[in-house]
């Protein structure tokens, strides 16, 4: 009989045992990274593969496995644009229902409709919008500039629309309502790749199309809702770089006599990934979401961060003895060229209007100040360069300095409650009359009310902290991604807790709401190969959530669509005092 040494074990033991800081940590769910012998093999860690129904599903739906494989592939596809059918028809349902100018439309119609036609933005009379509703073609477009905050990107979305059906509410919200669609099938899609499952990212699409506030904004021509597509659209675009570099790395690393792919340090510290149009890509709708609303910089700043880290975690995984330095040498210089040049270029041929004007706000500055000083120390560079930068530093003063109280403004620590959402439009009929009921005792109520449905945001209350939770203990790369594009999209709002701002900007984020919900519903339902039990009591569970979701979003639905109902109905949907 043999013995073994007490260093010995001593050595066996501290290999076998993880840090004590990892012993703590178990007690909430961490789980220590897996090494070689994890059950997952390399490839499928690098290269996951795509859920598919199981016999058992298929069985008592009678599909035999071949049709099922031909079902699951067309569902892909199938899913998401069935969804986006039913999210396009809410939409554009009436859309051009209420006929006013309502909310923040009062300058971003009228400025839309300046930019397409002229290149830059006019000085508008205050009193136009009743004659641009009763007599649009009667209009002249105003040549003197007109000073505006924002960028001009979203304003060119939105001229498209009016240019192509003329210029009045349903043409001010057509590419609004387009995008907002739009958005729907990429979340469809970017949803199905982050979890590998067809249902959750029809289930994330879903959820989106019935959220009251994106419902909302993708029927008025503001700004954010084209802000929050190219944000989205940027998101997808590193989705599918991650998995196209991956799926590189993983060709390149050797496999051993069965065939079973295995790390290799060599090659995964000096391995360059080649060419990326996806990251490329990412940086262009970066610079259109800065190019719609500053708060973009934000986002190319976190997405950026995220897709550098990414690259770690994918040479980590393949074997890289030193994944920092190895992402430092080989890929952080490329990713910066891919995203910031690219998203600053963007920006600016964003511009292309004003530079090409000569009547834009601000347009000669650089020459007036010429006039005035003989040239300063910035007088080399080109007349546009400098009167754009004094342009945008103008714009900076105005919204850092924008502390005007406001009836519906509200403080970002009450957003994702729902505290204060925006009343866009409010009018009171009579009976018999702008469709409110002729048997009504009292006036009815018609208002358009951006609020994102109630039970949706209050479940993503608990996911966000399911997904935080999942990302800490748990090192899931997807709960940090949904939480990397909640975090850039609310978080710097708290950076200007003085300044007017209103709840309607956090529809940037209610995507990756919808992404957490999803994942949190896929949670419920349970993992793959729990029992017939714990799949039925979790299905079941995960489906009245939804429903209830679903159901909430036609309650609320008149006060979405500006629909008269008896003021006693609207009292009832008043759920919280400060919605009033």
């Amino acid at each position: 009989m043999t013995s073994t040494a007490p260093e010995a074990l001593e050595g066996r033991h501290a290999v076998a045992e993880p840090p004590s800081w990892q012993q703590r940590l178990r007690r909430f769910g961490y789980v220590p990274p897996a090494g070689n012998a994890a059950p997952i093999g390399l490839r499928e860690r690098l290269v996951p593969p795509y859920t598919r129904p199981s016999e058992r599903v298929l069985s008592l739906l009678g599909i035999g496995a071949g049709r099922g494989e031909r079902l699951w592939r067309l569902m892909a596809w199938g899913g998401p644009l069935l969804v986006t059918a039913v999210a396009g028809l809410l939409r554009f349902w009436n859309l051009g229902k209420p006929n006013a100018v309502i909310f923040d439309e009062t300058y971003y119609a009228k400025d839309s409709w300046a930019v397409i036609n002229q290149g830059y933005e006019g000085a508008w009379p205050k009193d136009i919008d009743k004659t641009v509703l009763q007599d649009p073609g009667s209009i002249l477009v105003p040549t003197d500039p007109g000073y505006v905050v924002h960028p001009p990107m979203g304003k060119w979305v939105i001229g498209v629309g009016e240019k192509i059906f003329g210029f009045e509410p349903f043409g001010w919200r057509f590419m609004v309502a387009l995008l907002g669609t739009l958005s729907v099938l990429m979340l469809c899609r970017i949803g199905r790749r982050l979890f590998r499952s067809t249902f959750l990212g029809c289930l994330a699409g879903l959820l989106l199309a019935v959220d009251g506030l994106h419902f909302v904004m993708s029927r008025t021509a503001l700004l954010d809702q084209v802000l929050m597509f190219f944000v989205l659209a940027a998101f997808g675009c590193l989705v599918l770089d991650r998995d196209r570099s991956r799926k590189r790395l993983a060709g390149a690393l050797p496999e051993d006599e069965e065939g079973v792919l295995r790390p290799d340090g060599e090659i995964a510290d000096a391995l360059r990934l080649g060419w990326r149009p996806w990251r490329i890509a990412a940086g262009v709708m970066l610079g259109l979401a800065a190019g719609t609303k500053w708060n973009g910089l934000y986002v190319m700043a976190a997405f950026g961060l995220m897709t550098v880290l990414w690259d770690v975690g994918g040479r980590r995984t393949a074997g890289a003895v030193r994944p920092y330095l190895a992402v430092l040498k080989r890929d952080l210089l490329p990713a910066f060229v891919s995203v910031v040049p690219v998203a600053i270029a963007t920006y600016l041929a964003t511009w292309t209007g004003w530079l090409v004007s000569d009547k834009g706000y601000f347009r000669d500055w650089a020459e007036k100040q010429d006039k005035l000083d003989g040239g300063g120390t910035w007088s080399w560079l080109p007349d546009w360069w400098r009167s754009l930068w004094h342009y945008e530093y103008e714009v900076f003063n105005f919204h850092v300095g924008l502390t005007s109280p406001h009836t519906y403004e509200s403080n970002p620590w009450s957003w994702i409650v729902l505290g204060r959402p925006v009343s866009y439009f409010y009018e009171s009929p009579a009976p018999g009359t702008a469709g409110c009921p002729a048997t009504t005792k009292e006036k009815c109520a018609q208002e358009v009310l951006a609020l994102g449905t109630p039970l949706l945001w209050w479940a993503a209350c608990f996911a966000i902290l399911y997904i935080l939770w999942r990302w800490a203990f748990r090192r899931d790369w997807r709960a940090g991604a949904i939480a990397c594009g909640i975090a850039a999209g609310w978080v710097p709002w708290f950076l200007y807790q003085e300044r007017t701002i209103f709840l309607f900007y956090a529809v940037v984020f209610v995507p990756f709401l919808c992404l957490a919900v999803a994942m949190m519903v896929g949670a419920i339902i349970g993992p793959a190969g729990s029992t017939e039990r714990r799949r039925t009591f979790g299905a079941v569970a995960a489906g009245c959530l939804v429903l209830l979701i679903v159901w909430n979003f036609i309650y609320f639905w008149p006060i979405y669509t500006g629909t008269p109902i008896p003021i006693d109905q609207w009292r009832n949907r008043m759920w919280l005092d400060t919605w009033v």
